[in-house]
């Protein structure tokens, strides 16, 4: 699992940071969470700087399954739109699908009525959802399937948002089409507007089957494959194989929380039982402690208690107020909340990488302009 963090920046983007947008690469496809303002340009550049520093590595847009919103504000949402015209000149055929939250009061009116609510907030995602299907963001003027869905996060009520204007319940909150061994969940968080981040999990399973140590064995295919299926065997000489010993390590349930921009401590994200890497803003430093509670943003120590409550692994700083000119001082204050704890921290700059490896191992890759370095 792989995170590419492509805005760092709080609303106002500065001379080296810009706002919200990373994507999550996983075995079955790319999860890309916010999109703000040039999201399209940030995310060329990180494939081209991938193909000069690291080849092989590719960010395909056939591999974008999912956009998932963390809430309207435009410095995570004003990029969604172009993108997608874009991938339609270029002529994408597989399906995608986009989702975020919305309060009870609209998630009802537009079941009732198909309509939101005047008293629903400017930043509302159903307003941005219905504008964006009125400049041809459907699947009929796309040429690619396009899933338009809002949930009630808390309640887990969701409903998709028609192209004709008709919102219609759903059974469940839906996966991305052909994913298999990861799945994607929210969890709520406190923002001025409806708001939750995103988890993404990999399952678990058995290490890889160590075909190299069947070919030197002269096995037969039934042989691999009873040995593959988890069942022992015994060779033609009466030799016995076990199956335990033609797999590798074993791998652990694989998770990587990110936050959107919310208050310390949101409820979604201290309820989770664990995961490897929390992403969470860090808008304010301690001294701005009241401008984060006025405006429910994150100072980096808050985001700390936070990365202490979900028993997280490593915490990851990140959406930064523009004032701030020195990511020591979020870090600094991040290490004072941990202690003795065995929780790891670092401070993101735009075109980073977070990497989990299979064995668990958790990397933050530095961009500098001649590549990557941890």
């Amino acid at each position: 699992m792989e995170l590419h963090i492509l805005g760092t920046s709080s609303a106002r983007p500065t001379g080296i940071r810009q706002v919200s947008g990373s994507l999550v690469q996983c075995e079955d496809g790319i999860m890309v969470v916010d999109a703000g303002e040039g999201f399209q340009t940030r995310y060329a550049m990180q494939r081209k700087r991938l193909k000069l520093h690291d080849k092989g590595n590719t960010l395909r847009a056939s591999r974008v399954h999912v956009i998932c919103l963390t809430h309207g504000h435009l410095d995570h949402t004003w990029g969604v739109l172009p993108w997608m015209h874009t991938m339609a000149l270029d002529k994408r055929e597989q399906p995608i699908l986009v989702i975020g939250p919305t309060s009870p009061d609209v998630f009802d009116a537009l079941l009732d009525s198909g309509v939101v609510p005047h008293s629903a907030p400017s930043a509302e995602l159903a307003r941005q959802i219905k504008s964006w299907q009125e400049l041809g963001a459907t699947s009929e003027s796309l040429g690619y399937s396009v899933r338009w869905v809002l949930g009630d996060v808390v309640a887990d009520r969701w409903l998709e948002m028609g192209s004709d204007g008709v919102c219609f319940l759903l059974d469940s909150m839906p996966q991305p089409e052909g994913w298999k061994k990861n799945r994607i969940q929210p969890l709520a968080t406190l923002h001025s507007v409806p708001s939750c981040g995103w988890m993404l999990e990999s399952k678990g399973g058995s290490g890889k089957f160590n075909r190299l140590k069947a070919a030197e064995l002269k096995l037969t295919d039934q042989q691999k494959a009873q040995l593959s299926s988890g069942n022992d065997i015994k060779m033609e000489d009466g030799t016995p194989l076990q199956a335990s010993d033609f797999r590798g390590q074993e791998r652990p349930t694989t998770r990587m929380v990110i936050s959107g921009d919310t208050a310390e401590m949101a409820k979604g994200l201290t309820s989770i039982s664990g995961t490897d890497v929390l992403v969470h803003e860090s808008t304010f430093i301690d001294e701005a402690q009241q401008w984060a509670d006025e405006f429910l943003h994150s100072t980096s120590t808050g985001a700390a208690r936070t990365a202490v409550a979900c028993n997280a692994r490593h915490l990851v700083l990140t959406h930064f107020s523009a004032r701030l000119k020195d990511v020591e001082i979020p870090l600094s204050e991040a290490k004072g909340v941990f202690g003795s704890k065995e929780i790891s921290v670092s401070a993101a700059m735009d075109g980073d990488r977070i990497k989990i490896s299979e064995n668990g191992a958790i990397s933050h890759l530095v961009w500098s302009d001649d590549g990557w370095s941890s």
